[in-house]
């Protein structure tokens, strides 16, 4: 490991004046499950800025009907051990329980699994499907980006100089609703997905049609996925087999992975349609028993 400065901002304001000081020799330091991992295998950093004395990246709040608001610094233990937002959020609870052990659950943020921009990374599929978006500060003020379009390539996102992801915000369940998250790893547990998905679906009255849905896949592109077009076909219909085989053959054809270590090209096409098909079900399944 090289040697690094460790800043401590206690205010947003000193924290982006750090980061656009240094630029790319600046890390942000939020859970550090990622970072010091990379620090480790000898990533150089000129400066690494701990974000968890500043307030606001440590709130985390949930309204019915504001939705839910988490900090940059929430460790992902604090929000599902919420039973609030464990029940209001299950598919994001799905993901969170999923990054790492127990252990590193109690450091990892869902801020940093987005900001280090895995193809794989399992909570931000859980995002996409649940319509979050990014509360982003930088030199330049404040803006808000989607985190379906957040992340640009492997390791890569719209932050820029100076910039950095001061809280994530969930729009608040809708009635009928329901979300799920799953994945496929070659072990049993703490692994990397070699495909996920996770589905968002809001269901009529009667819950036997769609009104709305969000599909969204992971580790079979360059970036995690928005299945928008399965979303389109969803609404309005009635729920069956068919149009959920259907919605799923769609991530199928977007998908455009690679071959590596942990699986083939052919394995993770074939998987997104598996795990596509099967976080809609789940969440329908649990649409209903809402």
């Amino acid at each position: 490991m090289y040697d690094f400065e460790y800043a401590t901002p206690t205010t947003v304001d000193e924290a982006v004046s750090i980061l656009a000081e240094n630029g790319e020799d600046a890390r942000i330091l939020a859970g550090g499950t990622d970072i010091i991992a990379q620090l480790k295998e000898n990533r150089r950093v000129k400066v690494l800025v701990d974000v968890k004395k500043i307030q606001e990246t440590t709130a985390l709040s949930y309204h019915s009907a504001a939705g839910l608001s988490v900090g940059a610094a929430v460790p992902c233990c604090e929000a599902y051990e919420t039973e609030e937002i464990a029940a209001a959020y299950p598919g994001l609870t799905d993901a969170m329980t999923l990054i790492g052990s127990i252990q590193i659950q109690s450091r990892a943020t869902i801020t940093g699994n987005l900001c280090n921009s895995s193809p794989a990374a399992d909570s931000i599929p859980a995002m996409i499907a649940l319509g979050a978006v990014a509360k982003i500060v930088g030199p330049n003020g404040e803006r808000e980006v989607a985190v379906d379009s957040f992340c640009t390539g492997p390791g890569q996102n719209v932050l820029e100089n100076g910039e950095f992801v001061l809280s994530v915000h969930f729009p608040a369940p809708a009635a009928n609703s329901g979300g799920f998250f799953l994945r496929f790893i070659p072990r049993n547990e703490m692994d990397i997905a070699v495909a996920n998905a996770a589905a968002y679906v809001v269901l009529n009255d009667a819950k036997t049609h769609f009104e709305s849905a969000r599909l969204a896949v992971g580790a079979v592109a360059p970036t995690p996925l928005l299945i928008e077009e399965a979303g389109s076909l969803l609404a309005g219909k009635e729920i069956d087999d068919d149009i959920i085989q259907q919605a799923a053959d769609l991530a199928k054809g977007q998908a455009n992975p690679i071959t590596d270590m942990r699986g083939t090209v052919e394995q993770r096409i074939h998987l997104a349609g598996v795990l596509s098909k099967r976080a809609i079900n789940g969440a329908v399944q649990r649409a209903k028993e809402s």
